[in-house]
């Protein structure tokens, strides 16, 4: 079975405005699957869960079949898939939860690879629990982050280490099993954002060793809300502030108020539409998802190696995603242009390449980028080789124009 690209591209409705999308790193266009999903939830009738009228019994079917969904995609127990309104806010609740069993003394590691939400969660929550942060550099030249730069940060009283399996800004993946191991070793939690990785390469929550796993399915072809896989046993220990009619099961204790069960159609939708990737209709969905993210990564990893080749012949341009292991997501400058020129440029061309720090601040300074940061490339499961050649040319144009596109 080959990776039917026009099939895909079929199936996702905003592409027919003729926009070549390389804003995948912020969201994803969304297959028509998922839409009439959200919809068919919604035309249902929908209530409170429950098992006693059809709408209780919907809603109930709805949320058990979005963490049986969930699972398959992360490698993870049901039991132990928590459903929140976004990754940021899952990860202020989880920080604020497991603070209150810190003490003084301990101390909390996070690295500047990251995305603010995979930071500054945990570096609040310390300061009140008046622990130490040490922070993890990256090397700027290289775009890695090794386990080493992870070891020399810990310490005997280090409770926690925040790391992001994948960079939203340069696409650098980091050894996650082998942080892991070595956290575990110092006594540690790790908590891993997987919300770029999920993206483009298969999960499995155990190999990886994330005692927390969080995702977001707008990222790979889903709706808007945030994802945490964690083991049910590690989720019986931590003690969340909630409301006191609302249950102590694990794992609705994490899920505040009522679920938004339209997104969880569309999100177990998300996830069938990507298992429809892979090898036809026999295997587990597991299985299925596996060969799906096989076929992505190669028609990624091809369309990355024809962007690279093509950037590579135009004057000024610097990729500054240099990891031997990483996403498909370029970040660019474009010496003496400014890439907010350039995104606009581009836009109004039909090409979506968007310009910022994307929230990664602290890796934008280690960079040398400030604030401002650069043109970011994402490749996604829809695009196109005809999209590459379009932001190629569009900024070989712009390039071109000299004086007239400088800041």
């Amino acid at each position: 079975m080959t990776y039917d690209l026009t099939a895909l591209r079929a199936q996702v409705p905003a592409l027919a405005a003729g926009t070549a999308h390389f804003d995948g790193p912020g969201g994803t266009q969304t297959p028509l699957p998922v839409i009439e999903a959200i919809a068919a939830a919604l035309s249902r009738p929908l209530s409170i869960r429950g098992d006693g009228l059809p709408g209780e019994r919907n809603a109930e079917t709805v949320v058990v079949e979005a963490r049986r969904a969930m699972a398959d995609l992360l490698g993870a127990d049901p039991a132990g898939v928590v459903f929140g309104r976004s990754a940021t806010q899952l990860t202020y609740d989880f920080s604020r939860t497991l603070a209150a069993t810190w003490s003084p003394g301990d101390d909390v590691v996070v690295t500047r690879l990251d995305h603010d939400a995979n930071i500054r969660p945990w570096t609040q929550a310390a300061e009140r629990a008046g622990c130490t942060v040490r922070w993890a550099d990256f090397d700027p030249a290289t775009g890695e982050l090794t386990a080493d730069d992870i070891r020399d940060r810990l310490s005997g009283r280090t409770r926690l280490v925040a790391v992001t399996a994948a960079s939203n800004l340069i696409g650098t993946m980091p050894p996650i099993a082998e942080i892991a191991r070595i956290t575990h070793e110092a006594g540690a939690l790790l908590y891993v954002d997987g919300v770029h990785y999920a993206a483009h390469a298969p999960v499995d929550v155990e190999a990886l060793g994330a005692d927390f796993f969080v995702c977001s399915p707008y990222k790979f072809l889903g709706p808007h809300h945030g994802v945490l896989a964690a083991r049910p046993a590690l989720l019986e220990t931590l003690r969340p502030d909630k409301l006191l009619p609302s249950t102590d099961v694990v794992p609705e204790r994490f899920e505040l108020g009522t679920l938004p069960y339209e997104f969880l159609a569309g999100t177990r939708a998300a996830v069938d539409f990507l298992a429809g990737l892979g090898d036809g209709p026999g295997g587990s969905r597991r299985e299925r998802l596996a060969s799906a993210f096989e076929r992505i990564e190669e028609h990624e990893g091809v369309l990355r190696d024809r962007l690279e080749k093509g950037l590579a012949a135009l004057p000024r341009v610097t990729v500054h995603s240099r990891a031997a292991r990483r996403t498909p997501t370029l970040l660019l400058t474009l010496g003496g242009h400014r890439t907010e020129d350039a995104y606009r440029f581009l836009a109004g061309r039909g090409v979506h390449a968007p310009s910022g720090s994307f929230y990664a601040l602290e890796a934008s300074r280690r960079l040398g980028l400030g604030d401002a940061g650069g043109l970011r490339v994402g490749l996604a499961p829809y695009t196109s080789g005809e999209d590459v050649d379009r932001l190629l040319t569009g900024l070989s144009d712009f390039l071109e124009r000299g004086t007239d596109a400088r800041g």
